[in-house]
């Protein structure tokens, strides 16, 4: 199986399955002398953990790390960092009732085509778990960044969006509800609908937006490796990605020229920022920001017409712990992946001239 890799000069490189023994990675690249706050990296995991509120799937997963490799006395030695994540909440019973069929708008089919033999057990290599690799990788990522921040929240859960612009935000209230949106009336709402779908049995999508901060100016390649576009991609390769658009996004497509250009300040800086801090591919220096959509989950408590291995029609209804909405423990995920994609562009910079 490919592409289990990301990243040129900072590398994650994942492995493991939902209820396997364990899952990990090896982060190369990381340079030696960084500090590592253990604390740290934990909080981002207790962010994505599963079970943290009653409007996320109730798996019950310590989701501790624990480094092999790499760290000696609180800093990166510049060997390749190496973590496993034991998943001690295995419930594979859950899953013998799609052992050979499959469900609408997962996985399953496309994978089972592919390779002709598949790990049913919540998806295997292609279940979200796989993603607390990245958290893990992407809070390193994070410490190598320094002034650097990146900040996700949930902007959208189904029809409920959040119109204040970021910049009218408190950040630091991103934690402070169950949802992860700093917005105490518009949580409440996201809330009581997830609880609402949750109880239908059903599954609800949203929208996450990140915004990356302090970012010097000339990270990204101009012609194929463009900062937007690394980012894009990092964003598409979380499970149940559907969308991504960065500064003006879709609405820069209604808009003229006069109205959509930056136009810049004496000191480089621009008066407006639809360009999302990304001109030809370069970082500006400007606030980088972009919004990714999450798709409902497709495993829903409701009963769906499928087809089985042998293309037989059946009848097929979700068992076991799902997220009713992923955003909320998604939100630590889309910051790793940003953090991992800054990282890249920044070791990368460090080559790009005398």
């Amino acid at each position: 199986m490919a592409g289990n890799t990301f990243g040129n000069f900072f590398k994650l490189t994942t492995f493991g399955e939902s209820h396997g023994e364990a899952i990990g990675g090896v982060i190369d690249g990381c340079p030696a002398g960084v500090s590592i706050d253990l604390d740290a990296i934990e909080n981002q995991m207790m962010r994505r953990r599963p079970g943290q509120s009653d409007i996320v799937t109730q798996r019950k997963e310590a989701d501790t790390v624990r480094f092999l490799s790499g760290i000696f006395e609180g800093k990166t030695t510049g060997a390749p960092i190496g973590f496993i994540i034991e998943n001690t909440n295995q419930k594979p019973a859950d899953y013998t009732h799609i052992k050979d069929s499959y469900r609408p708008s997962h996985a399953d089919y496309t994978f089972d085509k592919k390779y002709g033999h598949r790990d049913y057990r919540g998806g295997g290599r292609s279940s979200a778990r796989e993603t607390a690799c990245r958290v893990a990788a992407g809070a390193i990522a994070s410490q190598l960044l320094g002034a650097i921040a990146i900040t996700g929240y949930v902007s959208s859960v189904g029809d409920l969006t959040l119109e204040k612009p970021y910049q009218k935000l408190d950040f630091n209230t991103v934690d402070s509800n169950v949802v992860r949106c700093p917005d105490a009336e518009m949580a409440s709402k996201m809330i009581a609908k997830i609880k609402e779908v949750k109880k239908q049995g059903d599954t609800i999508g949203g929208i996450i937006t990140c915004v990356i901060q302090n970012v010097p100016v000339g990270l990204g390649e101009p012609v194929f490796d463009k900062l937007h576009a690394q980012l894009g991609k990092a964003m598409l390769s979380i499970n149940a990605v559907k969308g991504f658009e960065f500064g003006s996004g879709f609405k820069g497509a209604t808009m003229n020229g006069s109205e959509h250009n930056d136009l810049f300040n004496q000191d480089g800086t621009t008066k407006s920022n639809l360009s999302g801090g990304v001109q030809g591919g370069i970082s500006n220096g400007m606030d980088i920001y972009f919004r990714v959509a999450f798709k409902p989950v497709a495993t829903i408590m409701q009963k769906q017409q499928t087809i089985n291995s042998k293309g037989e029609k059946v009848e097929m209804q979700g068992k076991g712990r799902h997220d009713p909405c992923v955003v909320p423990r998604a939100v630590p995920i889309v910051e790793a992946m940003a953090a991992l994609t800054i990282a890249d562009f920044w070791l990368a910079n460090k080559l790009s001239k005398l």
